[in-house]
């Protein structure tokens, strides 16, 4: 295939300016030099963490505690992909727990009292979620008050109505015949379906990247090359494969981290194959050029704070499935930190414009790593909160410096 060059009568051919493996790594070492270091310090970090803490402790990456680890990251790791939205745009939601914790209230009354269907309830929840969204977006695009003190007042705002919804009982247990407990506790995908799921989710890389790879050698622009883009979906599924065998050994992998990664994957769907992923990162980027480019940016505010508290509702729905109850402790405790840490853990940019919806997996599993390698050595909280604090410091850091560096090269 070729594509005529503009003002020439030269012809490109498209397989001419496809990157062999070594132009890749090249390609590769000069984004690091760059500054664009991408997810490269979190899976290097996430590493470290794993063979430290199974030094220390020969249980931790058993297969029972990894299916425990999973589980534990789902929630909290919904919640934080809806802070990732809202920190591409250089904006914060301190609220993300507190609207979690009244979701979780909303299921427990309507659901247990009430005697609603379930999945009623769940959509009124995430109703409830959504609307507190387009009210935070309807204050910061109509009278310009800054997002931080919006969130903040909503925290306390959002912790008074769900005690209010929960009354004077407190707390409610949800029943554990229920589907959604099921659902969050005991559901597992069988064996042959994890395999099944691994290549599925292989195959579906490799098309997708082959197919966009196409798109960009027939437009003349550098393309992977074929044997590239078949090595990592090749490595994808090994290590898949890998995976779904090491945790098959004890109960397998939860039906709730498997929601929760397809959230992931949607997430980074739309930020990166649609128009309004687009959007939201030149918002992030710089506001001022996204408006003059058309942009509407209140609409892009509005969508990605109705977006992230969703998601907060979402999460404080499954957190509740997994304690089977909803009580004033919902969405409270480090929930709110914890989820905004992961975000900016995983790779996401407090200054808006950088990070993708895989920070969130990455970084909820770093926290959690954390919390269960301490916990396995018999070391209480504060040290955790502790340790959480200085990862959470370091990653800021990295970001700063990584933002300076591209600066210096005249990287956007």
């Amino acid at each position: 295939m070729t594509t005529p060059t503009t003002g020439s009568n030269r012809v490109v051919t498209a397989t001419s300016k496809q990157r062999r493996i070594g132009d890749s790594l090249l390609a590769f070492k000069q984004r690091l030099s760059d500054g664009d270091l991408g997810s490269t310090p979190v899976v290097i970090g996430l590493v470290i963490i794993w063979v430290v803490f199974q030094i220390l402790n020969p249980t931790f990456l058993t297969a029972p505690n990894l299916v425990n680890l999973a589980l534990q990251c789902a929630a909290v790791g919904t919640i934080s992909i809806g802070v990732v939205l809202v920190l591409l745009l250089g904006q914060i939601d301190l609220s993300v727990g507190s609207i979690s914790g009244l979701a979780a209230a909303i299921l427990g009354v309507t659901f247990v009292q009430w005697d609603w269907p379930v999945v009623a309830s769940i959509i009124v929840a995430l109703l409830a979620g959504a609307a507190i969204g387009a009210f935070y977006g309807f204050l910061y695009t109509r009278f310009g008050v800054p997002t931080f003190i919006i969130t903040l007042a909503g925290l306390l705002g959002v912790l008074g109505l769900q005690l209010w919804v929960l009354g004077d009982d407190g707390s409610i247990n949800l029943p554990f015949d229920s589907w959604i407990v099921r659902f969050a506790q005991q559901m597992f995908l069988p064996d042959v379906v994890s395999y099944i799921a691994a290549v599925a989710a292989a195959g579906l890389y490799f098309w997708v990247t082959f197919r966009a790879q196409r798109r960009r050698a027939a437009a003349g622009l550098g393309s992977m090359h074929i044997t590239e883009t078949a090595i990592r979906a090749l490595s994808l599924l090994l290590l898949l494969g890998f995976g779904s065998w090491y945790l098959n050994k004890d109960r397998g992998i939860g039906l709730m981290f498997v929601l929760f990664v397809m959230l992931v994957v949607c997430a980074n769907y739309m930020l990166t194959r649609t128009k309004w992923g687009r959007s939201v990162y030149a918002v992030g980027g710089n506001v001022e050029a996204a408006r003059r480019a058309g942009i509407r940016v209140n609409r892009v505010y509005i969508s990605v704070f109705m977006a992230a508290t969703t998601f907060a509702a979402l999460g404080g729905i499954l957190a509740a499935a997994r304690l089977a109850a909803a009580n004033q402790s919902s969405g409270g405790s480090d929930v709110n930190l914890t989820a905004i840490a992961a975000a900016v853990i995983g790779g996401t940019s407090l200054f808006g414009g950088r990070g993708s919806a895989w920070s969130a997996l990455l970084g909820i599993v770093v926290i959690m790593s954390i919390s269960s390698g301490l916990t396995l050595l018999s070391l209480d909280s504060s040290v955790r909160y502790m340790v959480t604090g200085a990862v959470l410091l370091l990653a800021v850091i990295v970001d700063a410096i990584s933002r300076r560096s591209r600066a210096v090269h005249g990287i956007a």
